[in-house]
């Protein structure tokens, strides 16, 4: 069975061919922030992104025809169960209205264009919405928002199982926290096989990320939102496209800013470490979450490749649990993974219904 796999993240679009569980071929092509920020909308990128894959694909010499399904990331959906999921028209319609307004939402649209070219069947799997929050995590300080699981399950679980086996044990028997660092910064605790608490990356929960500002005081966002100097989308766009790392230092690339770093540049260094003790303060949360009761902390993701940021980070939580770095992602493997079982049988393939499993707390009120 051959398997193309996509993933569009912040500031990158990875793809993957795979034939059963062998890959045979992977491209990351990383995409300057500065060159993204020329898109109006995400929508807007779904023809740079296709032509970026059909030109990375013919230049590997790869038959698109001989695929047979295509495994996407997706994103910009409800909340759902985990699972692999069939790509629908209600699907492709919450996708496309980008209520997330993440470039993981073309996963699916991209994947739809695949195989109106050639054939085969489309697979989400996975997705960012994945919802498996306790109910207390939800609440917030305004009884109208709620806080939301969007943060990045499909390299997250595919992390820890992979740390278990590695323990001889099963994910359902663990408790684990696991730091996806990359263009998205997500930090979840994972009770024995649930993944219960995790700060919603994309609407500015949470450390701040290469692209994405994280916690901010909300009275000063809302001053700024009534100075009449941005847009709501402006601001929105701030929030979750341009904040973070690459609002403070103009890139969103950590090698970049560790290599200004180590040449003197005092702001980059007071703005990286900031980020580091903010991934911190979130790895702390979620031991409270888990009691104390950790197995291990696993750190992932792109930026879990420096040295720097995995000894600082170290210093700061390695008093809680043991540390493993697994740096990078395997969530072209997992991707691949999940169609699979999915075209064998050995998976039920789940229907996205646009129905969130999370409908509020109007039952519990007397």
């Amino acid at each position: 069975m051959r398997i193309f796999a996509i993933n569009p993240g912040s500031t990158s679009t990875k793809i993957a061919l795979f034939e059963d569980d062998q890959k045979l071929f992977q491209k990351n092509v990383d995409h300057d922030a500065n060159e993204l920020k020329k898109f109006k909308e995400i929508a807007d990128q779904l023809p740079f992104r296709m032509e970026t894959i059909l030109a990375e694909v013919e230049a590997a010499g790869i038959d698109l025809s001989q695929v047979d399904a295509w495994a996407a990331r997706g994103g910009g959906l409800v909340g759902l169960v985990s699972g692999v999921y069939a790509i629908n028209d209600i699907m492709l319609r919450d996708a496309r209205a980008c209520v997330t307004r993440h470039p993981n939402t073309l996963g699916v649209q991209i994947a739809l264009e695949l195989q109106k070219r050639y054939g085969g069947e489309m697979f989400c799997v996975n997705p960012p919405d994945v919802d498996e929050l306790d109910d207390v995590e939800r609440v917030t300080g305004f009884h109208e928002v709620f806080r939301q699981s969007k943060g990045h399950p499909l390299n997250q679980k595919e992390n820890c199982i992979r740390y278990a086996a590695s323990q001889g044990k099963k994910y359902e028997d663990m408790n684990l926290i696991c730091c996806h660092i990359g263009g998205g910064v997500s930090v979840a605790a994972h009770r024995k096989g649930q993944l219960c608490c995790c700060n919603d990356a994309l609407n500015g929960d949470g450390p701040m990320a290469p692209t994405r500002a994280g916690w901010v005081p909300a009275t000063d966002v809302i001053r700024m939102s009534f100075s009449g100097q941005f847009t709501e989308k402006e601001l929105i766009d701030r929030v979750m496209k341009h904040g973070g790392l690459v609002d403070h230092l103009g890139t969103a690339d950590a090698r970049e800013i560790v290599e200004r770093i180590n040449k003197g540049d005092k702001y980059a260094k007071l703005v990286y470490d900031a980020f580091i003790r903010q991934l911190a303060k979130a790895v702390g949360g979620c031991a409270a979450v888990l009691e104390g009761r950790v197995d291990a902390i696993i750190f992932t993701g792109g930026i879990a490749h420096d040295k720097y940021l995995v000894d600082e980070l170290s210093r700061y939580v390695g008093w809680i649990a043991p540390i493993s770095v697994q740096a990078g992602e395997f969530e072209m493997e997992a991707l691949a993974a999940g169609a699979i079982r999915a075209l064998k049988g050995e998976e039920s393939v789940r229907q996205y219904t646009g129905v969130p499993v999370f409908q509020g707390f109007d039952y519990l009120k007397g």
